[in-house]
C-alpha cells in the first residue's frame, strides 16, 4: 500500500474540545491533495450493568443532533495522565452518581476513522454502588437517568430506537 506523505499541515481552526487541522499530502506520484481532520482526545463510555441485569441510560441534550439523545455514560479523556479505566470511572459518578466495583474492557473503536482520530474505549461495569451526587452544568445540569433490562435495550438497538454508536457498541457487546 503506498502511505501518502503529509507534505504541509496546518491549523485552522482550535476549540475546547477538537483542533482541525488542514493537511496537504502526496502520495508519491507528484499529485497533491488535501484532507481536513478533527484532532480530538480520545473518550471512555460504560455499558454499567446492575444486579438484576439492567443497563444504566443517560438522557441528555446534545447540541449536534439539536435534541437530547439515551446513550450509556461516556465522557473526553481531558485530565491529564489520567487512564482510560480513571477516566471510566470519573466519568460514571460525574454523569450518574454511581461508581463501579469491576469495570471490564469491552472494546476500542474508531469513532469515525475517515475524519477524526479520536478513539473510544467501552468498559462493562459491575459491582455498581451508589456515591454522592455530583453537580452538573450545561448540557450535564439536565441528565436522567433510566435503568433498562439488558434483552429491551437491546431491542431498542434492533429497532433504531437506541442509534447512538457508542450505545449500540456497549448494548451489543454487553449482551455477549
Amino acid at each position: 500500500m503506498n502511505i501518502p506523505k503529509v507534505l504541509d499541515s496546518e491549523e485552522v481552526y482550535k476549540g475546547r474540545i477538537i483542533t482541525v487541522r488542514k493537511d496537504t499530502l502526496t502520495r508519491g506520484d507528484g499529485k497533491t491533495f488535501v484532507r481536513e481532520t478533527a484532532v480530538s482526545a480520545d473518550a471512555v463510555a460504560v455499558a454499567a450493568l446492575d444486579e438484576e441485569n439492567r443497563i444504566l441510560l443517560i438522557r441528555q441534550y446534545r447540541h449536534p443532533m439539536g435534541q437530547p439523545v439515551w446513550e450509556i455514560p461516556a465522557g473526553k479523556m481531558d485530565v491529564d495522565g489520567e487512564t482510560p479505566e480513571e477516566t471510566a470511572i470519573r466519568e460514571l459518578q460525574e454523569e450518574t452518581d454511581t461508581t463501579a466495583g469491576t469495570l471490564r474492557l469491552l472494546t476500542v473503536f474508531y469513532n469515525s476513522a475517515g475524519w477524526t482520530n479520536e478513539k473510544t474505549y467501552v468498559y462493562l461495569a459491575k459491582d455498581l454502588k451508589e456515591v454522592p451526587e455530583f453537580e452538573r452544568e450545561n448540557e450535564e445540569a439536565d441528565i436522567e437517568k433510566r435503568w433498562l433490562p439488558l434483552a429491551e435495550a437491546y431491542e431498542m438497538v434492533k429497532s433504531g430506537e437506541l442509534a447512538d454508536a457508542k450505545t449500540v457498541i456497549g448494548i451489543l457487546l454487553a449482551c455477549k
